[in-house]
């Protein structure tokens, strides 16, 4: 892992497989899940359902969304939500595509301003 500023270069994206997922273990925090629903896409949440705390990397990735093998809750990749009718929210984490790295930053997205911070663009970001 190289570290840039606040974001670390965690892997190269064809260690994450299409439709699975990849963790970032960390022994001071949860575990990070790098999940990876298509070739050229990538989003990080922590390794842990807001249901019952259930590894959300070992869970089956449709889409969008990962599916926690301990319940069956559906999460959705790109904002952490539960899919109705469950609620509930996983922390969710910034991630950029670099010539063909994953760079990830530890500061964790929260509330609206998380999602604003989301959407705009990186300068650096390639997809």
């Amino acid at each position: 892992m190289d570290r840039i500023d606040a974001w670390l270069r965690v892997c190269a994206i064809e260690e994450i497989p299409v439709l699975g997922a990849r963790v970032l273990r960390r022994g001071d925090g949860d575990d990070i899940a790098l999940f990876r629903p298509a070739p050229d896409r990538v989003f990080a949440l922590a390794d842990r359902c807001p249901h019952k705390g259930g590894p959300l990397s070992q869970g089956i990735v449709a889409g969008d969304t990962v599916t926690c093998p301990l319940h069956g809750w559906n999460i959705q990749l790109d904002s952490g939500q539960a899919c109705a009718p469950d609620v509930g929210c996983a922390r969710r984490y910034p991630v950029q595509l670099r010539d063909g790295h994953v760079w990830l930053s530890l500061f964790a997205l929260a509330g609206e301003e998380a999602h604003a911070a989301s959407a705009a663009p990186a300068p650096e970001a390639t997809a």
